[in-house]
């Protein structure tokens, strides 16, 4: 009877020890638990600032690339405006310079009439005659042989033109000079007619200017 009661105490002893260890172990989980949840925060914490810490780096680079690119281009184009200044400059200067240079002139040609042209005209009642020696100056040599080849309708239209003077339109000096100009534009006319440059020729002359 003795040895029952005395069992107990050591029983109830031995489960007290069990519960004790049974809570130190579940206590000792829980706060694994809370380290661990604590590390995974502090990880993620880490993370997330290491995250945009390189994001805010990175957009930082892709600016300054991007700042370098427009830098590159903007120099790049005030470089090629230049190179176009100065080109636009060198053609104004060529452009100048053939302007300065006038180019050189060919050799002139004279084609003279003969024999020269004898017209009679009235002066103030009076018949008298005109005897006039002229020359033609052209630098083509094409339209020297049209005028050669037409020198009959030349003398034609020259004779009618001196037949019609007086001795007011060939007594003066200007007088001789407006017919040396109609002159002129009548064998210019005639060249131009028969197909030629009438600009080609250039000049006429008188080489010789008798009144009787």
């Amino acid at each position: 009877m003795s040895d029952a009661p005395a069992a107990a105490p050591e029983a109830a002893a031995k489960d007290g020890d069990k519960a004790a260890s049974a809570a130190a172990k579940g206590g000792k989980k829980k706060l694994l638990i809370i380290i661990a949840a604590a590390v995974i925060a502090l990880g993620g914490a880490g993370g997330g600032a290491w995250f945009f810490m390189n994001k805010g780096h990175a957009d930082e680079e892709v600016t300054a690339d991007a700042d370098e690119g427009e830098e590159a281009d903007a120099e790049e184009e005030e470089h090629d405006a230049k190179e176009s200044k100065k080109e636009k400059g060198k053609s104004k200067k060529d452009k100048k310079g053939k302007k300065g240079k006038a180019e050189p002139k060919l050799p002139a040609i004279y084609v003279e009439f003969e024999p020269p042209f004898v017209v009679n005209f009235d002066a103030k009642g009076v018949m008298r005659f005109l005897q006039i020696s002229m020359q033609v100056m052209t630098r083509d040599h094409e339209t020297s042989e049209l005028i050669k080849l037409h020198d009959p309708k030349i003398r034609n239209n020259m004779l009618l033109l001196l037949g019609s003077q007086t001795i007011d339109t060939i007594s003066t000096m200007e007088a001789k000079e407006e017919l040396r100009k109609k002159s002129l534009e009548t064998i210019a006319k005639i060249v131009e007619d028969e197909g030629g440059e009438g600009k080609n020729v250039e000049d006429l002359f008188f080489t010789s200017f008798v009144m009787q």
